[in-house]
């Protein structure tokens, strides 16, 4: 009789615990049904506060807005063109810092052509012979080019 009285005394023991249990769980859940458990919310941040520490730290460095630039174009290893139309350029040269701002586009070479011919540099006039003798192959010109 005596093991009897001490499982009947342990069993009830172990439902005041997920009693207890139950309890603390509720607590401790966030949202609704299904969400995980977290003691404190978590607050993401938003694109807006990054760009307000960018701004903070450019104006440490001391950049000036550089006005008059009407479109920069970054020129890419894969033969592709990063295109800004009418950005926001600013500089530090002490601090060695140029920044660009604004939409940018990623477009072929070939949908910049002619335009872009004169921006060229000798790495992206190789790139752009290459293109000009694969196009024949494909049955397809170039825009702008006579042959």
């Amino acid at each position: 009789m005596h093991i009897n009285m001490c499982c009947l005394f342990q069993m009830k023991e172990t439902i005041m615990n997920q009693e207890k249990l139950a309890k603390l769980q509720a607590q401790v859940r966030i949202g609704g049904k299904g969400t995980a458990r977290r003691k404190k919310k978590v607050v993401h941040r938003t694109a807006t506060a990054d760009d307000k520490k960018l701004q903070f730290s450019l104006k440490k460095l001391g950049v000036n807005n550089i006005s008059g630039i009407e479109e920069v174009n970054m020129f890419t290893n894969q033969g592709t063109v990063i295109h800004f139309n009418n950005p926001k350029v600013q500089a530090s040269l002490a601090a060695n810092t140029f920044t660009i701002t604004g939409h940018a586009e990623t477009k072929q070479l070939t949908e910049m052509l002619p335009s872009i011919l004169n921006q060229l540099g000798a790495d992206s006039l190789t790139s752009l012979r290459r293109l000009a003798e694969a196009l024949p192959k494909q049955g397809t010109t170039l825009p702008g080019c006579p042959f």
